[in-house]
């Protein structure tokens, strides 16, 4: 089949086309930065920024530039694509992104840090700046992995489950009141239908995954692949066995776990106890 010829001569990446056509948009109109930044409400910065690819800044932004141009839904639908774009993730991460797209119902545990779904711009960020990542660069993973919250949003989210050793809950931020918003937006999303938090107790002892996260995605032909990380690297696990094993050995620290109220119940304690500042 040959190659589709492009049209528009934009580019295929969604982000940097959200980028372009913010650029486009703007350069049209004749406003300068500052211009733009009077009218709509923000820093003019916010919008260098966008322009530029650094940041994809929030759906709110894009519904206000796209009255501002009147393009009704065109930018906030370009902001959905670059949000969800896998290839915002490393290569050895990006069919596992594609899959968690696709996935009916997901599971996790947590053995040391919150899975990525769940957690807030600020623990995304300390998290991955202890990986080497630095500025824009940080900035784009940042986004890349909040922006991935939204796969439990809305009537149609998949079922999720978060099984969380009690050292998850036990390993604070640097900065309190970044650790403060984590476990009030962790409380917040365990009291919706379709998804469960539960903590493992460190008086529940040893068990099968002491020391493997794991994040396991049934999928739409009714398979089920496994995830495993470490600080180090990831591995996505396919045969059907490995799975079994490690379904199996989740269960089990399931059955021990906390219920899903005594689980609220403790992640309350621990803000009560968290303090406001350093």
């Amino acid at each position: 089949m040959p190659t589709r010829r492009v049209i528009t001569g934009r580019s295929q990446e969604p982000r940097k086309r959200f980028a372009e056509e913010l650029r486009s948009l703007r350069t049209a109109s004749g406003e300068s930065l500052r211009d733009l930044g009077k009218v709509v409400g923000w820093d003019p910065s916010l919008f260098g920024k966008l322009e530029s690819g650094a940041t994809l800044g929030s759906p709110e932004v894009a519904e206000a530039l796209d009255q501002h141009y009147g393009t009704p839904g065109l930018l906030l639908a370009l902001w959905e694509l670059a949000v969800g774009d896998p290839t915002q993730f490393k290569e050895q991460y990006r069919r596992y992104m594609l899959l968690e797209g696709e996935a009916v119902c997901l599971w996790h545990y947590g053995v040391s840090i919150l899975p990525g779904l769940l957690q807030t711009d600020g623990y995304a960020r300390e998290v991955l700046s202890l990986g080497g990542y630095r500025g824009e660069e940080l900035q784009q993973q940042v986004e890349a992995r909040t922006g991935r919250r939204k796969l439990l949003e809305g009537d149609n989210a998949p079922p999720f489950r978060a099984l969380l050793a009690e050292a998850v809950l036990r390993t604070p931020l640097r900065d309190p009141g970044e650790w403060r918003a984590q476990l009030e937006h962790l409380l917040e999303v365990s009291e919706r239908p379709d998804i469960a938090v539960q903590v493992l107790p460190q008086g529940s002892g040893l068990y099968g995954l002491v020391s493997t996260a794991v994040m396991f995605l049934r999928l739409l032909d009714g398979t089920t692949v496994a995830y495993t990380e470490n600080a180090h690297r990831g591995e996505l696990i396919e045969e059907n066995s490995s799975v079994e094993l490690l379904q199996r050995k989740y269960d089990a620290m399931r059955d021990v776990a906390l219920t899903l109220g005594e689980s609220r119940k403790f992640i309350l304690r621990t803000l009560e106890e968290a303090p406001c500042e350093s």
